[in-house]
């Protein structure tokens, strides 16, 4: 569901995003490139081309539904992990929590996920699949090589992670 913030709510997102990026940004993987300060989609596509001529296999998948499904517990452990900052946290937790209104004009209860569309979502996203994806690999298969959680899309509008 795509949840289009307010302006208010997006000048918030904003100033949040600002505050959480220098503390989120050290961490990620050297690899992830989605939705990261610098990085572009050409940038993990020339990764991409250069590892193909080292390895003969290449493992590809696609989170179905991932930013409607985030767990909203599991998120804001990431994030008290890594900020202290009470306004920050309360914020996050009050944008994940926000209900949406529907096509017919009704309040939806929001109990998981971010909205697509938030300022702030995919900085949290990547915090998410931080430890769900690039940890998990590194940690359980450290011989394998990965691109981190990289979404990069194309002009053709097909997904490559």
């Amino acid at each position: 569901m795509l949840g289009l913030p307010t302006v208010a709510d997006r000048v918030a997102q904003t100033v949040g995003k600002e505050t959480l990026d220098p503390l989120l940004e050290p961490i990620f993987h050297q690899d992830s490139y989605g939705y990261r300060p610098g990085r572009s989609a050409l940038d993990a596509v020339a990764v991409v081309r250069e590892r193909c001529w080292k390895y003969d296999w290449v493992v590809e998948f696609d989170i179905s539904k991932f930013f409607d499904t985030m767990n909203h517990e599991l998120l804001m452990r990431a994030v008290r992990k890594h900020c202290q900052i009470e306004w920050v946290l309360l914020f996050v937790e009050r944008w994940l929590k926000a209900p949406m209104v529907n096509a017919e004009g009704k309040l939806v209860e929001r109990t998981m996920g971010a909205p697509q569309g938030g300022v702030i979502s995919p900085l949290l996203a990547n915090l998410f699949l931080h430890y769900a994806f690039d940890r998990w690999v590194s940690e359980n298969l450290p011989g394998v090589p990965t691109m981190g959680c990289c979404t990069v899309k194309s002009k053709s509008r097909r997904n490559w992670s």
